[in-house]
């Protein structure tokens, strides 16, 4: 029954549990690992999540933010082949981050994977293509996001960048101080998020499939809860 091993694949994501400490009401583990890797590859939760985040149009508010995920050692043990694994060392040791954006309710719309060393520029040079247009969209980040660059860039999208200057700038842009104090939300997702154990710590070794972990929880959070 295709529910009880989905329900199965929820229960070992939520509860950071090894495939083979599933449950046995769930059905035999190698069936729900089996079934949870055939569906990625076809991208079934993906097209999932797509059509639920674009049900409702585009948004008139948008957050970006990033977080670091921890990396087991199992996911950071050697595997084959050259797809990049997306995991770098930091302060905080080995990790990964994660780049969302999400709309004014706090639900991620767009989500994407690089190394934890890596800057939040480029991971919103990554996100910035799929950004919806909608003329007169606000964008609310932090002032990592702060750059001439980057604001002109969203600007040329229609959508108005409210992002805090970062101090001593000569000639610092200007914000909506009301409007920012909205960005708690995005803060917000990301505890929600790391409530589920198998995405606070990653122990996947493909980036693929961790990423479509954290595609699954937030379905079931955002969207089915």
């Amino acid at each position: 029954d295709d529910r009880r091993v989905i329900s199965g694949i929820i229960y070992v994501l939520k509860h950071g549990l090894q495939w083979k400490d599933a449950p046995p009401g769930y059905g035999p583990h190698k069936t729900l690992y089996n079934r949870f890797r055939r569906w990625t590859v076809l991208g079934v939760f993906d097209r999932i999540f797509s059509n639920l985040a674009s049900a409702d149009g585009p948004p008139n508010m948008l957050m970006l933010d990033a977080t670091h995920l921890k990396a087991h050692r199992t996911a950071s043990s050697l595997q084959k082949g050259g797809l990049s694994r997306h995991i770098g060392r930091t302060k905080g040791g080995l990790n990964t981050k994660l780049h969302a954006v999400c709309d004014g309710e706090g639900r991620p719309l767009l989500m994407c994977l690089t190394a934890g060393q890596v800057s939040d520029h480029i991971g919103a040079k990554i996100l910035y293509p799929t950004l919806p247009d909608r003329e007169g969209a606000i964008l609310i980040a932090n002032k990592g996001y702060n750059s001439d660059e980057y604001r002109a860039a969203l600007q040329a999208k229609g959508i108005i960048p409210c992002i805090p200057p970062r101090k001593g700038r000569n000639a610092p842009a200007s914000f909506c101080k009301v409007t920012y104090k909205q960005r708690h939300k995005v803060g917000n997702m990301f505890g929600k998020m790391k409530d589920w154990r198998r995405i606070a710590t990653r122990y996947d070794r493909r980036a693929d499939i961790f990423m479509v972990a954290i595609t699954i929880a937030v379905i079931v959070i955002w969207w089915i809860q």
